[in-house]
């Protein structure tokens, strides 16, 4: 059975970084693509940025250039660095382990959540 464990998040003020962590269980890790999405108050779940088995990367327009997603096949574990944040990255932050190697075959097994609230 799939585990995943986030971790990292916190109260920060605007401006301010991040790095969420999430480390997976019961399953090779390597061989799967990996994703962060968000939930904001009173939203749906959105794609943050994801990273599939061969590290190629993809990112939410918002997240551009402020966000990195990576990965550590060695310690089963995916990262989410977030620098300059804003007050609209309030959410909570779900891990998420793909079907296949790459985002199109969907996700399949989630975090818990870490939340992440930034101040103004």
């Amino acid at each position: 059975q799939v585990q995943l464990v986030e971790s990292g998040g916190g109260s920060v003020q605007a401006g301010a970084s991040l790095r969420l962590s999430c480390v997976a269980s019961g399953r090779t890790f390597s061989g799967y693509a990996m994703g962060w999405f968000r939930q904001a108050p009173g939203k749906g779940r959105d794609l943050v940025a994801h990273i599939t088995a061969g590290d190629s990367t993809n990112y939410a327009d918002s997240v551009k250039g402020r966000f990195t997603i990576s990965r550590d096949n060695t310690k089963n574990t995916v990262y989410l660095q977030m620098n300059t944040l804003k007050p609209e990255d309030t959410a909570v932050y779900y891990c998420a382990l793909g079907r296949g190697s790459d985002w199109t075959y969907g996700f399949g097994s989630w975090g818990q959540g870490t939340q992440v609230t930034v101040s103004s």
